[in-house]
C-alpha cells in the first residue's frame, strides 16, 4: 500500500529527528517505508502497518513528541483530532485559552484523569490514549468548547474516575 499525508513545515524536524533517528524509529517500529517530498510523507508498507504509521505521522504533524506520537503503533492506542472551528466562530485563540487553563491546570487536570496526552496546535486539540480514555478526554473538551464551566467539566471527570473505582 502507497499513502501520503501532508505535515506542517515546523513540523518536519521533529517527524525526521537528529541524523534521521525518529524516521529511522516509525520505520522499523510500523515496518514501513518514509519518504519526506516537500510538505508531504510517502508512506509504503503493508495495509496496516501504513495505517499504524500514518496515525504517528500525524500525530507529530500535530503537535506530538514522537515519543507520544510512537505509542500509536501499539493497537491499544489511538489519537483523537478535534477541530476547534466545528465549534465555535469565536476568536479561536480564546476558545483554545479554556482547554489548556490557566498556566495550564485545566490541560494538566484532563490528562491526568484520563491518562491521556493532549496537544493544542493551530485549531486543533489533539488526543492521545487508550479509546476508552481517549473518549472521556474528547467529552472534556468538547463540553468546554461548548462553553460548560470548568467546574462542571472537572466534576465530570472525577464522576468518571469513581465509576472507573467501582467497576460500573
Amino acid at each position: 500500500m502507497l499513502d501520503m499525508i501532508r505535515i506542517p513545515e515546523d513540523r518536519k524536524a521533529a517527524l525526521i529527528g537528529r541524523d534521521g533517528s525518529t524516521k529511522r524509529k516509525i520505520e522499523k517500529n510500523a515496518d514501513v517505508r518514509l519518504r519526506i517530498i516537500e510538505n508531504e510523507v510517502e508512506l509504503e508498507g503493508e495495509d496496516i502497518n501504513v495505517i499504524s504509521a500514518r496515525e504517528v505521522v500525524k500525530a507529530i504533524g500535530r503537535g506530538f513528541s514522537p515519543r507520544v506520537a510512537l505509542k500509536l503503533i501499539d493497537d491499544d492506542y489511538q489519537l483523537l483530532v478535534i477541530n476547534v472551528k466545528e465549534y465555535t466562530t469565536r476568536q479561536i485563540e480564546s476558545v483554545l485559552a479554556r482547554v489548556i487553563g490557566t498556566k495550564g491546570k485545566t490541560r494538566k487536570i484532563i490528562e491526568e484523569y484520563t491518562k491521556t496526552r493532549l496537544s493544542i496546535y493551530g485549531k486543533t486539540i489533539s488526543i492521545i490514549g487508550t479509546p476508552h480514555d481517549v473518549q472521556i478526554a474528547g467529552e472534556a473538551v468538547e463540553m468546554l468548547l461548548e462553553g460548560a464551566m470548568h467546574r462542571t467539566v472537572y466534576r465530570y471527570l472525577e464522576g468518571t474516575k469513581k465509576k472507573a473505582k467501582e467497576g460500573i
